[in-house]
């Protein structure tokens, strides 16, 4: 209560009130304004008799956040201590301290939990919760040019429950056997085909070091099936699951699977999900739900039926003749391809050949294939296709849009990459390794002993004679201050397996820079470890030659540029690439491919027998014509450890 409001009520004046407060002997400071309503109370009971009316202060329905938001100013809006909202984030898989960003996805997810809508705002105030971008892309479409599409489908659930056996008895093909420590790590796509109608699944990881994965895979969904084990029934990622469902509206599926084991109870599971505001028909509630078990493939058909029926009753359509709109599902560099993407279509036709622009990655479409590895031509809306050609490794949740020059495309990258990258949660820190250091030392937390041991055994063996690893402490339990405190005495990194760390080592942490890693999968630690390890072995520059071109004429000469034109001799030339300048087979100096055009179009690479413009940068010597241009990259060999 601010003592403003106690001074109206008792009809006194604040510097009276003051003095009366110490008088009474109650022990206040001279600054003070607010006190706790107890304390009021029992003021207002000696100076007047009465007891006060505490007015209580009115949270917030609705409040409005943008993008990123800060801890310390999602607790100011929502009104709540900063404590119980990092107690929130904590509960739900994050750690976060009062300083740092969350997206708005996870803070609107809080928000829920303290009974409080989330709208956006700035530049993002158009992109809903769950329909995005898509929802201002089909709202400039002519009613009569949308037309049906198959439904979007992101399995999800509690760890363990049956989402990939579900998927792979779906697609009748052996998923889980190929997945790493039987977890589902990355999101995978695909169709499949029911009553002649399509469905489009996204395969979102189960496991709560990946919530930030599971949550991109909500945000592009059209329905969730919920997948609850009967065995064992509603668990902390289910809820997460609901939650989210809940505040992007999302229709809900409850799939109640292995119903075939022992211990089975399905009445149990549907009794915990009303308990959560789930409702399903058989509670007299909306919600659909199947008894399945996806082992023995028992009731799969009715499940695919429903999720039919769920689509047709949400009339989900897309114009597959208007603007080409799609989200990066998942993407890699690939050896053979190079930087590839599954893109999941969601509004126009994507062809191959286009000209995209996908976050800070651009490029023209050089292949299509579908999650069997067929090749495509075009991918209609609610298509997940997987593509190559970019320029660069684009992010997870990157917006891909068709432009109409790869110049226009390139531009676009170009201002991306002039902002901050977009910041992500649960992001794993990379572990620090000193080249100039032959000593790595670990302390190391886990949950239980029998854990830990496995791990100091495992760890103890990957020590060489150039770098020496040493435990410098382990134990059982969280990640805490003491932890941190001697880390920084000893110069150490902490490694935690399946534990947290509370809130105050996390605000203790940062500031000192401590490495804190912490893991659910046994062997990527070991391989962050062995990385790490490499990291400080000794180490050799390898040269390797990527191309050779011949100068034909130098159009134009700058204080800190060159613009020449040539051919390709051998190999290719490639944007951001060093090279030699060879005169009479002479090295004379140095420069960097800033940028080439091909055929007066700005490109990537030019390969053999091409030619080409270039503006060529951080030049040591000027460029005549008839020099030989021998493009070059630098690799790092590291002694390899044995």
């Amino acid at each position: 209560m601010n003592l403003s409001s106690l001074s109206q009520q008792l009809n006194m004046p604040i510097g009276e009130l003051r003095s009366k407060i110490k008088e009474a002997g109650f022990h206040m400071s001279q600054k003070t304004q607010k006190i706790d309503n107890k304390l009021a109370r029992e003021i207002m009971q000696k100076l007047s008799g009465r007891a006060p009316v505490i007015v209580k202060e009115e949270r917030p329905s609705k409040i409005q956040i943008p993008k990123f938001i800060t801890v310390k100013e999602l607790s100011q809006k929502l009104q709540q201590p900063v404590t119980a909202v990092i107690k929130k984030l904590l509960d739900n898989g994050v750690m976060a301290s009062i300083n740092e960003e969350i997206d708005v996805d996870t803070a609107a997810i809080i928000a829920s939990e303290f009974g409080v809508e989330v709208e956006t705002v700035g530049q993002e105030a158009g992109a809903k919760l769950g329909v995005g971008y898509v929802a201002e892309i089909l709202a400039q479409e002519a009613p009569e040019a949308l037309k049906p599409r198959p439904p979007v489908v992101a399995v999800m659930g509690h760890v363990d429950h049956g989402k990939t056996t579900l998927l792979d008895a779906i697609r009748k093909t052996n998923v889980v056997a190929t997945e790493s420590g039987a977890i589902t790590q990355h999101i995978g796509a695909y169709q499949t085909e029911h009553q002649g109608k399509l469905i489009t699944f996204l395969d979102t990881p189960g496991h709560e070091a990946f919530a930030a994965m599971r949550a991109r895979g909500a945000n592009v969904t059209d329905i969730i099936v919920l997948v609850v084990a009967a065995d064992d029934s509603v668990k902390p990622q289910t809820v997460e699951v609901i939650n989210r469902a809940k505040l992007t509206k999302t229709p809900l599926v409850a799939a109640i699977n292995k119903i075939d084991k022992p211990g089975a109870d399905s009445n149990r599971v549907k009794s915990d999900l009303a308990a959560l505001g789930i409702l399903v028909e058989d509670f007299g509630g909306s919600v659909p739900s199947v008894e399945i078990s996806a082992k023995t493939a028992q009731n799969l058909d009715k499940l695919l039926e429903i999720i039919l029926l769920t689509a047709e009753v949400e009339d989900l359509k897309a114009n597959p003749s208007g603007a080409v709109i799609g989200t990066v599902i998942d993407s890699r560099l690939s050896k053979g391809q190079g930087a590839v993407a599954t893109i999941l279509v969601q509004n126009g036709t994507l062809q191959v050949g286009g000209i995209i622009s996908v976050g800070m990655a651009y490029g023209k479409i050089r292949s299509m294939e579908d999650a069997k590895g067929k090749k495509l031509k075009s991918a209609p809306p609610s298509t997940p296709v997987q593509i190559s050609g970019l320029s660069d490794v684009p992010q997870a949740g990157d917006i891909l849009r068709v432009m109409k020059t790869l110049e226009e495309a390139k531009q676009e990258s170009v201002n991306l990459q002039k902002q901050e990258r977009v910041k992500r949660l649960l992001v794993k820190p990379v572990i620090k390794a000193d080249p100039n250091q032959k000593e790595l030392k670990i302390i190391l937390r886990a949950d239980v002993q029998g854990s830990l041991e496995a791990l100091v055994e495992a760890l103890t063996k990957l020590g060489t004679e150039e770098v020496k690893l040493t435990i410098v402490d382990q134990g059982v339990g969280e990640i805490n201050e003491s932890d941190i405190t001697l880390a920084e005495n000893t110069k150490s990194i902490i490694l935690g397996f399946h534990v947290r760390m509370n809130p105050a080592a996390t605000k203790l942490a940062k500031p000192k820079n401590i490495t804190v890693d912490i893991y659910e999968i046994i062997y990527e630690l070991l391989e962050d470890i062995t990385g790490a390890l490499l990291a400080m072995m000794p180490v050799e520059i390898q040269i390797i030659n990527l191309g050779r071109a011949k100068i034909k004429a130098v159009f134009r000469t700058e204080k800190d540029f060159m613009i020449a034109g040539g051919e390709v001799i051998e190999g290719r030339l490639i944007e951001k690439k060093k090279f030699k300048i060879m005169r009479n087979k002479i090295e004379v100096g140095e420069g960097k491919v800033d940028e080439l055009q091909q055929n007066k179009v700005e490109a990537p690479e030019v390969g053999q027998g091409k030619e080409f413009g270039i503006k060529a940068t951080n030049l040591t010597a000027a460029i005549e014509n008839g020099d030989i241009l021998e493009l070059y990259d630098e690799a790092v060999k590291k002694k390899e450890m044995k």
